[in-house]
């Protein structure tokens, strides 16, 4: 077993199962991501390889009730139906998703969400502020 799988172990089959398709979720949706445990922060982190040092974007943090996706620069990502949770969180930029246990996950949303993320990782910090200016005209 490696070490995330190892991870996931020590959750209940209701939390590692759905934190477990978040995982896939997050492959599917960008499968040159690199995914490695972060135990610091008792989560999952994805990186893209754009950079020399990667670019954090995204995370799957299971929790003993309930499993979170969520995503680094989360307040500039497409939120048309407002599904992202955060805003509370006034001074952060992430925004994120939880799943209870037995709740279905929308993988459409998920995986779109996830590309908008990455997208937007993607781009250069000019870049960023100016997608944050426009957002906040």
């Amino acid at each position: 077993m490696d070490e995330i799988g190892e991870f996931l172990a020590f959750y209940p089959a209701a939390i590692a199962a759905p934190a477990t398709k978040l995982r896939d979720l997050v492959v599917q949706a960008m499968p040159a991501a690199v995914e490695r445990l972060r135990p610091g922060w008792r989560l999952i982190g994805y990186d893209l390889p754009i950079t020399r040092h990667r670019t954090y974007f995204a995370w799957v943090w299971p929790e003993p009730e309930h499993v979170h996706i969520g995503w680094q620069m989360g307040t500039l990502m497409d939120d048309p139906r407002g599904l992202l949770r955060g805003a509370h969180l006034r001074l952060k930029k992430v925004r994120y998703l939880t799943f209870e246990p037995g709740q279905l996950i929308p993988a459409r949303v998920v995986i779109d969400f996830t590309r908008d993320a990455a997208r937007i990782a993607s781009l250069s910090r000019a870049e960023r502020q100016l997608l944050a200016l426009s957002r906040s005209a």
